[in-house]
């Protein structure tokens, strides 16, 4: 299982079929993101969305399942592996910001109450997508993909990102590191090595609180670790899932 932490599942496309040999395969969409609703009152903690995340667990009576998540879906899944312990079994997080600056937690704030912008045509908006943050390897017809799959058509004809901006002014300073400390399940941290989210601090703070933690660097990757290099992505968790059948 898959979880993402913006736009929509599709940022797992080109490395989910490669586990479908072994695994069945589920990528989903959070409240605010890709083709769900969005929250209204705005609900979008952490808390949320692990709950939401134990919800559909419990409704397809999935156990021993491989959780993973990019960014803030890697936080997510961190936070559902911490808070609801007994499914999963064995848990990856990619590229994660572990600490979050109160100067960036006022930007995102800031960038959340922007208004929303629109574009006249769906080809407008694919021509001016760009993947936040800025910063990527990824081939051409990748972005191309993500940019066809980010979007929607309002009453008015216009076209808009899926994401929901509320989720950045609902972001609250968030301790990953206490959650770490409750993970008992195998577990990888993925870092690109172009990103600067993942420190050498931060590897060394995580495994003192979760003493069996793996790490992988993914290279020629920066935070889109996923579309930068799949294939590098597709050998770091095979990788491990191979030392935890």
């Amino acid at each position: 299982m898959c979880t993402r932490r913006r736009r929509e599942c599709p940022w797992f496309d080109f490395v989910a079929e490669s586990f479908t040999d072994d695994y069945h395969v589920r990528a989903l969409d959070h409240r605010g993101h890709g083709n769900s609703a969005w929250a209204d009152p705005p609900g979008y903690s952490y808390e949320d969305y692990a709950a939401e995340l134990a919800a559909v667990v419990e409704k397809l009576e999935l156990r021993d399942f491989v959780l993973i998540g990019h960014s803030m879906g890697g936080k997510t899944a961190l936070t559902y592996a911490a808070t609801y312990p007994g499914r999963a079994a064995k848990l990856v997080v990619i590229d994660s910001n572990m600490l979050i600056s109160m100067d960036r937690l006022s930007e995102m704030h800031a960038l959340g109450r922007r208004p929303r912008r629109s574009y006249a045509t769906r080809e407008e908006f694919i021509a001016r997508f760009r993947v936040r943050p800025a910063g990527t390897t990824a081939a051409p017809e990748i972005l191309q993909h993500l940019a066809r799959n980010s979007c929607k058509q309002l009453a008015d004809g216009s076209w808009r990102h899926k994401f929901d901006s509320k989720v950045h002014s609902e972001q609250k300073i968030m301790d990953c590191f206490s959650c770490w400390e409750r993970v008992r399940i195998p577990a990888l941290l993925i870092k690109g090595d172009l990103s600067e989210r993942v420190t050498a601090q931060i590897c060394t703070d995580v495994q003192a609180r979760c003493p069996h933690i793996e790490f992988a660097e993914v290279s020629n990757s920066h935070h889109h670790v996923t579309i930068d290099n799949p294939p590098g992505f597709l050998h770091a968790v095979k990788t491990f899932l191979a030392k935890h059948p």
